[in-house]
């Protein structure tokens, strides 16, 4: 078929004989590139020469810009009144040595383990962070510490204050642990790694109390994920206003808010059941008497019920922060 194009292109020309014969012209000038290895490039004769190619790699390495960018030798030499060659011959130079990359001396983080905390009953596994509620001035905020049990969901702690220190999180989970009666060895107190969470007096505290600490990762909120989400609960009731006149104006709201959280509030992620009615037992009496309404609205109308006699929802058996891919064989019984 190329020999065909070959042949009629001299008469009509390449692109009317690539046409007619239905031959891409990409391919029949492909056809038409010699076989062979590819012609060498000459060497431009404005090129660096092999030795001032060397002198400028050893300086690019040397101790004083070993961690400086090509662009900063460029100008720091320029200083210097000196000039070896263009920025982009410095990084051609550094790519034929395989030395792209980041040069500078950086900071080199811890490597954070993931938390993975189980909680199959109350008052085993608690969360807790602090927010910002802002005052009557611009920049001006109180601060609210909140204490949340990530089974039941119910917030077993709170404070409301005008700032945010080690020495009121140490009295807010000294008291919560004391009215909770928290035995040793039996709780874990989960955060994040903000100042007062971290602080060396909240960790004496812990351990006179034999709580165990547990923090999230660095900017990983998914970490702590129960307490943004109560947080995002409390921010977009209907009645949070804008910005609160003073403390005790904050902490007439938190009480009412807080009461209704814990008291009336039907949870979606415990079956819709009130965080009280999980933390203190009371759910098995509740689910009974939801199924005898329902069974008796069963009896009453079969055919209204197309699955059959139904079921109140139940809450989760065991919350975790952090499944692990694999669960225990127990866990996934369940």
């Amino acid at each position: 078929m190329m020999e065909a194009v070959e042949s009629l292109a001299p008469v009509v020309g390449v692109c009317e004989a690539c046409r007619v014969l239905n031959v891409p012209r990409s391919s029949f000038y492909r056809a038409r590139q010699p076989v062979g290895p590819p012609a060498v490039r000459p060497t431009p004769e404005r090129a660096l020469s092999e030795t001032e190619r060397e002198t400028v790699h050893d300086e690019l390495n040397s101790e004083r810009f070993q961690d400086a960018s090509p662009y900063q030798v460029y100008a720091t030499l320029l200083d210097e009144g000196i000039y070896l060659c263009s920025v982009r011959s410095m990084y051609r130079i550094l790519e034929a040595h395989d030395e792209v990359r980041e040069r500078r001396n950086q900071l080199q983080h811890s490597a954070y383990s993931k938390p993975e905390l189980l909680a199959s009953a109350p008052n085993q596994v608690w969360s807790w962070d602090i927010t910002k509620l802002k005052g009557p001035l611009t920049w001006s905020f109180f601060y609210l510490y909140v204490i949340l049990d990530i089974f039941s969901r119910c917030v077993v702690g709170w404070l409301i204050a005008e700032r945010e220190t080690a020495q009121l999180a140490h009295r807010l989970i000294d008291q919560t642990c004391l009215r909770q009666g928290i035995a040793r060895d039996t709780l874990t107190l989960h955060a994040d790694r903000g100042a007062p969470m971290r602080s060396q007096t909240v960790a004496h505290l812990l351990a006179d109390l034999g709580v165990t600490k547990s923090h999230a990762r660095p900017y990983t909120p998914d970490d702590n994920p129960f307490s943004e989400s109560q947080f995002k609960t409390l921010k977009y009731r209907p009645d949070f206003p804008q910005r609160f006149a003073s403390l005790s104006e904050a902490r007439s709201f938190c009480q009412s808010f807080f009461h209704w959280y814990n008291v009336e509030h039907y949870h979606s992620g415990i079956g819709f059941l009130t965080p009280v009615t999980v933390h203190y037992g009371q759910a098995s009496a509740t689910l009974d008497q939801r199924n005898r309404v329902l069974h008796a609205a069963y009896l009453a109308h079969p055919e209204r019920f197309v699955n059959g006699l139904p079921a109140a929802l139940e809450p989760p058996p065991a919350v975790w922060i952090n499944p692990p891919k694999e669960l225990p064989m127990a866990l996934n019984a369940q």
